[in-house]
């Protein structure tokens, strides 16, 4: 199945911190795009908000909103939540559609984290494999744009590939619709590099990619700024 012309499944998530083995769960958003680089209908969307269970810090809060006493108030319980999530992504990961996670590594990351804090089965064991196929636009992005100056978050990068930042960046669901369109953007942009890959063959380009992407970036900060870093090879999963 070639890559663009399936489903997409977009996933974000606001959480605690960033620390995906340490932070919790706050709010997860899914979105499928039943045409992927095709749109055609009304994208179907899916919203969640988790009691986390613990304080939700200040600094967090600053970024998507959402206070302790709100979550404890409006949120549904972390195992539900999760178990939610989780069932609705490896459902599409079955099918073999791809899910779509800008800086995959984060959210995948988290969500097995949290599922094994919690007891419940992890993404890998309900698919009896490492969650794929995945597609990241960031992991993209720093090999068809690595020459272009400036950091490469969402919000900068949407301007490039056509599409709008939105004003409210930083919550779920609407950094998961700006995924999903800066990924159409790269898909309409660079089809002769892209076009005839499938799912799998985009997959496994972007884990050569990625492990690439973080040797060369060691190296850079050993040679420039004289400091010592270690960059995990591993992608879409830590």
């Amino acid at each position: 199945m070639i890559w663009t012309d399936v489903p997409w499944l977009g996933f974000d998530t606001e959480t605690t911190g960033v620390h995906v083995h340490e932070d919790r769960l706050v709010t997860a958003a899914l979105v499928l795009r039943r045409a992927g680089a095709h749109p055609r209908e009304a994208d179907l969307m899916r919203t969640w908000l988790a009691d986390p269970g613990v304080e939700i810090p200040e600094k967090a809060s600053a970024v998507h909103g959402i206070t302790t006493e709100y979550a404890r108030e409006n949120g549904q319980p972390i195992t539900q939540v999760l178990d939610d999530v989780a069932s609705t992504l490896t459902d599409h990961w079955k099918r073999g559609f791809p899910v779509v996670v800008f800086n995959a590594p984060y959210d995948i990351s988290l969500m097995e984290a949290e599922l094994r804090r919690h007891g419940l089965p992890t993404l890998e064991e309900r698919l009896g494999r490492l969650p794929s196929p995945v597609i990241d636009p960031l992991v993209i992005d720093r090999v068809v744009g690595k020459y272009r100056k400036g950091k490469k978050t969402l919000v900068l990068m949407a301007p490039v590939y056509g599409v709008v930042a939105e004003e409210n960046a930083h919550t779920a669901e609407v950094d998961v619709q700006m995924t999903l369109d800066v990924l159409g953007g790269i898909a309409r942009k660079h089809s002769d590099t892209f076009g005839a890959m499938t799912c799998m063959e985009l997959h496994e380009w972007q884990k050569r990619e990625h492990a690439q992407w973080a040797a060369d970036r060691e190296e850079y900060m050993r040679r420039s700024v004289g400091k010592e870093v270690v960059i995990s090879r591993a992608w879409p999963l830590e």
